[in-house]
């Protein structure tokens, strides 16, 4: 099995360097207990002897049609981890191979499928993220020394704080404490110094089983875990506190939500408690630098992918109803995800990958694709599209610094490396690229918004950000590497295009009322 750096499509595996996602969960009122399934026929009913695998049931209907499908459930050889009564989602585990098949015929069920292809006793090795640039000493020294009083002692190095104007933003305002966004991903390390300050503890959680853990810390990524939450944190609000870098709202608060397994897996239960968490524990935006495994593109046309789609669009579409902006990824994989077709030769990750010719219109990267998400493509340090960077006209909404290989795109002095500086486990600063560093840049902006806008809705919100973004031109033609053959082609105008979105983000128009 491939590593954490190779096998996502977020964060982007260049010779030196990149990122990844994470994981968590939480019991709410309406969850089945046992006095819920006391009458319910027994397990034992159905055949259990296949591996145990985890399922999502997707139900329609109110609280009477959610008690007679659990009861199903059981009867069917599933046992209940929770049920997300407010949307209709049940996670269940089963050994029963024909579980899903068994329950669909149920009544109230709209939709069910297993969440994976590896069975759960599976234990997969840790991963770890493969070529994370290490800050140099020296590079520390150099910066520390150029840092003008008003910068924190690495800030020259971040070509991508003037480069969205959040320097100048910042002589204005550093963002409201009243305003969280909740990273869901492989979790935020909250004892780093430049994440301390402004880590919001109270709704953070693991979410990774798909039932939330809120033990203090179960949301920091374990030993030998991707660091690719905490680098996103500390993109999106490492203080400005005299250490350190410094974030796009370094006066919000960030939250950590791991949805991650150990081994880099980000499964459609654990997405699916990270969304609910977020909008029941007051995030106003959450960061999702990831696409929800095992398929890259996860397809309406099969019963089991259906309904993983299904599960995370209703979750998604929960948290904006209840005042939260999604900001996602566009994938490092150079697709137009707008083509007629894309070979995706990727999944399922978790056992045995097939090449797949798929519909991108009935086939997504999720949440990415998912109704109102905000889906973000990456530029480096010379505004172009970053050489990795999915695109596509019509699903691309917006664009923002993801870094690029520096000798594709350098940037001016002092900055050194073409990536993104931030934050990373034990303290420390790494380099990373991909979209993964482009969505948080995003969601920092959509936090300054917020903080300038408290009674913005997640409509107007979105709507401001489009709005003030600035405007790129397509790129044509675009060859990035600069050896004779077009990379990719751009589609649209310069306020709407497939390479940018709606622009630039502008942190500087954000914090102006």
């Amino acid at each position: 099995m491939a590593h954490l750096g190779s096998r996502r499509g977020r964060a982007l595996a260049l010779p030196v360097g990149l990122a990844l996602t994470a994981s968590l969960g939480f019991l709410p009122s309406g969850a089945a207990t046992a006095a819920d399934l006391s009458d319910a026929p027994a397990a034992a009913t159905a055949t259990a002897d296949g591996p145990k695998l985890s399922y999502v049931v997707n139900v329609d209907g109110g609280r009477r049609t959610a008690a007679s499908v659990k009861k199903a459930v059981v009867a069917a050889g599933g046992e209940i981890v929770i049920a997300y009564d407010q949307i209709g989602v049940i996670v269940v585990h089963s050994r029963n191979a024909d579980f899903a098949k068994t329950i669909r015929q149920a009544p109230g069920v709209v939709s069910a499928g297993a969440t994976r292809t590896a069975p759960l006793s599976v234990q997969s090795d840790t991963a770890v993220d493969e070529g994370a640039q290490a800050l140099s000493p020296a590079e520390a020294r150099a910066a520390a020394a150029t840092a003008s009083d008003e910068q924190d002692p690495l800030e020259p190095l971040q070509w991508d704080l003037p480069a969205i104007k959040a320097d100048r933003a910042h002589q204005k305002t550093l963002g409201s404490k009243r305003v969280t966004v909740g990273v869901i991903d492989t979790g935020v390390d909250d004892t780093h110094p430049d994440l301390a300050p402004n880590f919001d503890a109270a709704a953070s959680a693991n979410c990774v089983s798909g039932k939330p853990d809120t033990t203090p810390g179960s949301w920091r990524p374990g030993a030998g875990e991707s660091d690719h939450g905490t680098h996103v944190a500390g993109t999106i609000a490492a203080a400005k506190n005299g250490v350190g870098i410094t974030g796009v709202a370094p006066g919000v608060k960030v939250s950590g939500i791991k949805v991650s397994t150990p081994a880099g897996f980000f499964y459609t239960e654990a997405v699916v408690c990270g969304f609910v968490w977020a909008a029941e524990h007051g995030v106003e935006i959450t960061n999702n630098s990831y696409y929800t495994d095992p398929w890259m593109f996860a397809c309406k046309t099969d019963e089991d992918q259906k309904a993983l789609i299904e599960a995370v669009t209703r979750a998604s579409r929960y948290a904006e109803r209840k005042g939260t902006v999604n900001v996602a990824a566009a994938g490092n994989s150079k697709f137009d995800l707008a083509a007629d077709s894309i070979l995706d030769k990727s999944s399922p990750n978790d056992s045995t990958e097939v090449d797949r010719l798929i519909d991108p219109k009935v086939c997504f990267d999720y949440p990415a694709m998912l109704p109102g998400v905000v889906t973000v493509s990456a530029t480096g340090a010379k505004d172009l599209k970053a050489s990795y960077s999915n695109y596509g006209q019509g699903v691309v909404d917006i664009a923002a610094p993801g870094g690029d290989r520096t000798e594709y795109q350098t940037p001016d002095a002092p900055a050194v490396n073409g990536r993104i500086l931030s934050t990373t486990v034990a303290g420390g600063y790494v380099y990373k690229a991909g979209t993964s560093m482009a969505a948080p840049h995003a969601a920092g902006v959509l936090a300054l918004l917020k903080s300038t806008h408290p009674k913005a809705s997640p409509a107007a919100l979105k709507a401001l950000l489009y709005a003030q973004a600035d405007d790129r031109a397509c790129t044509n033609p675009y060859d990035i590497d600069g050896n004779g053959t077009v990379d990719a082609v751009c589609e649209g105008g310069k306020d709407k295009n497939g390479f940018y979105g709606a622009g630039m983000v502008d942190a500087l128009d954000a914090v102006r009322r």
